[in-house]
């Protein structure tokens, strides 16, 4: 069984991961060669993955068969397990607790691609609406309190497989970074009487050097304090504190904007590995109406080094004006028969 334990220092929160097994030996050699030809997320290997929690498939297929598009699967090697009780333990000094939460992957597409950005806007509009059902199964157990959605591309950002795909990890606490964004938007709102998030969009339009994209309902940009080169944030226009207040028009929209700014910095770095992340207002905690959610794309191209990891301060190296410059004048590159399109159905 995995276990929350708090660091009585900094009151943080770490999980111990037993259930991945991963022992001193195992860290003697890094691996970046070739990945293996067999991929178990391919159609036709659903048999290789655990069984299925939802998937998005043709009519009369069955589950765990060929014939879905999307696909959402436990983790074999989950970092939490649903089991267990979030009762914080005392030992001597030290607090800890069952490692509950869920742990799941998103298989974004039955055919063997490395990016969303080498998808069509509308297959990226089934991930997004398949995040918002998974997040709105998730939060009915009410020992969750938080729903993370990530995705990891490359190696160096985490990904363990090439095949597409995305996660889900729901937590018993509300992460630091999270809660950090939390009181920061609550201070400003507090003290400006409006939505930091909201403030920041208008002063983007307004001044437009560090916009990538700014189309209907979302915009996405280069933040003024970028930590990592090429840093691009993904917003609503509209305030939402909550990602499933997404509606259909707005699900169009990002998937538009989420798969271009994907392909322009895939475009404009080749391999370049990134992690995205969804932040979003807490659940089973009451609202949190000042809070506004967004998606951070956050390319690896620097490494955390002593300073970083000493003091928690990033080093840029490269401007964000520089980089959404940059962005904005590169043009997606796909190359021939990666423009795959399919009639699928919409959910809401």
């Amino acid at each position: 069984m995995p276990e929350w334990r708090k660091d009585p220092i900094v009151n943080r929160w770490v999980i111990i991961a037993t259930e991945r097994g991963k022992r001193p030996n195992d860290y003697k050699e890094i691996n970046e060669g070739k990945q293996s030809q067999e991929c178990f997320f391919c159609e036709g290997n659903e048999e290789k993955t655990p069984p299925e929690i939802i998937s998005y498939r043709e009519e009369g297929t069955s589950k765990d068969k060929p014939g879905w598009w999307v696909r959402v699967v436990p983790n074999k090697f989950p970092a939490v397990n649903i089991q267990g009780d979030p009762y914080r333990r005392d030992r001597g000094v030290y607090q800890y607790m069952d490692g509950v939460g869920a742990h799941e992957v998103i298989i974004e597409s039955e055919r063997h691609i490395t990016g969303m950005d080498e998808q069509t806007e509308k297959q990226v509009e089934e991930i997004i609406w398949i995040w918002r059902d998974r997040s709105l199964d998730l939060r009915k157990d009410t020992r969750l309190k938080y729903i993370q959605i990530f995705k990891n591309t490359g190696r160096v950002a985490g990904a363990s497989l090439e095949h597409t795909h995305s996660q889900l990890i729901a937590t018993p606490l509300v992460p630091e970074d999270v809660r950090r964004e939390i009181e920061g938007m609550r201070e400003y709102g507090n003290r400006r009487g409006s939505c930091v998030i909201c403030d920041m969009i208008r002063q983007e339009i307004s001044e437009k050097e560090r916009v990538v994209i700014d189309s209907g309902h979302f915009i996405s940009f280069s933040p003024f304090a970028s930590r990592f080169p090429f840093e691009t944030w993904i917003v609503p226009k509209e305030h939402q504190y909550d990602f499933t207040q997404i509606r259909e028009d707005q699900v169009r929209d990002l998937a538009y904007v989420l798969r271009n700014s994907l392909g322009k910095l895939t475009s404009l770095i080749r391999n370049i590995p990134y992690n995205v992340v969804l932040h979003s207002a807490p659940v089973n905690m009451g609202d949190e109406h000042h809070f506004h959610w967004h998606l951070e794309i956050m390319p690896r191209l620097t490494i955390m080094a002593g300073f970083e990891l000493g003091t928690g301060y990033f080093i840029n190296p490269t401007p964000p004006e520089i980089a959404a410059q940059a962005l904005r004048e590169t043009e997606e590159i796909f190359p021939i028969g990666q423009r795959y399109e399919r009639e699928v159905p919409q959910y809401v």
